[in-house]
């Protein structure tokens, strides 16, 4: 039993090491199946399993019988206590049988799709909240990193202010741009903290690092051709979809069975006459079918075309998400590229002017607007980095590659 557990754990430990920048495995495995929705679903399971049974076992019930009268006969003026007792029960005639069964695997299936589908919305909402979190924490990485420049640049033109090789002017202009960027961290470490607050209030249970490590975003190994087709052969919202539809279509199947009764038939013992008359018999009942029947199989039938509607629209929506997810991925990939080789310009850029100043070749305003530009550039290059990065772990989300928990139900 322990080594299959330790079997069971390599592939988690491994996706820890592929992806350092997303959580611990075993940790999200633990936060997404603690999440309500989640928890909800499964139990869900359990409902469907009960609910299988139920329809399995059908609806109808031994039923007892027990009569009791007096019989008097009037020319001798002579009373009889008579009784019996019976036992009877409704009969599902041939196929019914076989077709509960069908309608109870397809109920039970429809809650475990529900629960493979409340398990991949769950990581969806993991994933956005681990990058929201991620992105305001990078914000507030850049806005340190620029107020740690800038209270060098304001003790440098302190230096130079107090040897006259710069005017007041100078030193009042620094101290301003390093106000304003602490202000600016200010705000970044507050989003970060309420970025966190709100990941920690879906997920309670997941550790949140001090710092996650700044990785390049992948690009898709495959052609996006593949990655649409395992997406939607793995949706569970389809498959919750089509499960439902087969589900409801197999209730009307049942529903049309029906507009034939199911007989009725017991065995009865008795005594009539004080004892003298001893009774055995059988009996059978046959309900004669009415408008209600009809209608309840004509109204299963709509509904299964109501169903049947709704697996056709979840599959074009299904698709056209696929397409746009995709597109985003590549989208946000080529982005973060440009971004960045904005950001390395316009730092290299920054360095430059900042040396130039120091040795008296340049103006401070322009190596303000350097600074300006710079902190601009990284800050955009970051977002579009970590924009790449979710883009392509939300591709391997949905096509069930990454977080794929619900397999091993």
């Amino acid at each position: 039993m322990r080594a299959h557990l330790l079997l069971c754990c390599l592939p988690l430990a491994a996706m820890a090491a592929d992806f350092p920048d997303l959580p611990p495995a075993p940790a999200v495995e633990k936060a997404l199946r603690a999440h309500p929705a989640v928890r909800a679903a499964q139990a869900g399971v359990a409902v469907g399993q009960a609910r299988r049974d139920e329809i399995a076992a059908g609806p109808h019930e031994f039923n007892v019988r027990l009569e009791g009268q007096r019989r008097r006969e009037v020319p001798v003026d002579t009373n009889y206590w008579e009784h019996a007792v019976g036992i009877e029960r409704p009969l599902r005639l041939p196929g019914k049988a076989a077709k509960d069964e069908a309608l109870g695997e397809a109920t039970l299936e429809q809650s475990h799709n529900a629960y493979g589908d409340a398990l991949h919305e769950a990581s969806r909402l993991l994933l956005k909240a681990w990058f929201d979190w991620q992105r305001e924490g990078a914000a507030a990485r850049e806005w340190q990193a620029q107020v740690d420049v800038l209270i060098r640049q304001q003790q440098a033109v302190a230096r130079r202010v107090a040897t006259g090789d710069a005017a007041r002017l100078e030193s009042m202009l620094s101290e301003a741009q390093l106000n304003q960027a602490q202000a600016q961290l200010a705000q970044a470490e507050m989003r970060a903290q309420l970025a966190a607050g709100e990941l920690k209030r879906h997920f309670p249970t997941l550790p949140l690092p001090a710092q996650v490590p700044d990785v390049e975003p992948r690009q898709l190994p495959a052609p996006p051709a593949q990655w649409q087709d395992k997406m939607v052969e793995r949706s569970h919202e389809l498959a919750l979809a089509r499960s439902v539809s087969r589900r409801q279509m197999l209730a009307a199947q049942r529903a049309d069975a029906e507009r034939i009764p199911d007989p009725t038939v017991g065995v009865r013992v008795g005594q009539e006459r004080g004892g003298q008359d001893h009774l055995v018999g059988l009996h059978l009942s046959i309900p004669l079918p009415g408008a209600a029947r009809s209608a309840a199989a004509n109204a299963a039938r709509a509904e299964g075309g109501v169903a049947a509607a709704r697996e056709a629209e979840t599959l074009a929506k299904v698709e056209g998400e696929a397409r746009r997810t995709l597109a985003q991925a590549e989208a946000n990939h080529s982005q973060w590229q440009r971004f960045a080789a904005v950001a390395a310009r316009m730092e290299e850029n920054a360095r430059l002017l900042d040396r130039a100043w120091r040795l008296g070749e340049g103006q401070f305003a322009d190596l303000q607007q350097a600074r300006r530009q710079a902190i601009e550039a990284r800050l955009a290059a970051a977002q579009a980095r970590l924009d790449a990065a979710e883009a392509y772990y939300r591709v391997q989300v949905d096509a069930h590659e990454l977080w794929a928990l619900d397999e091993d139900h």
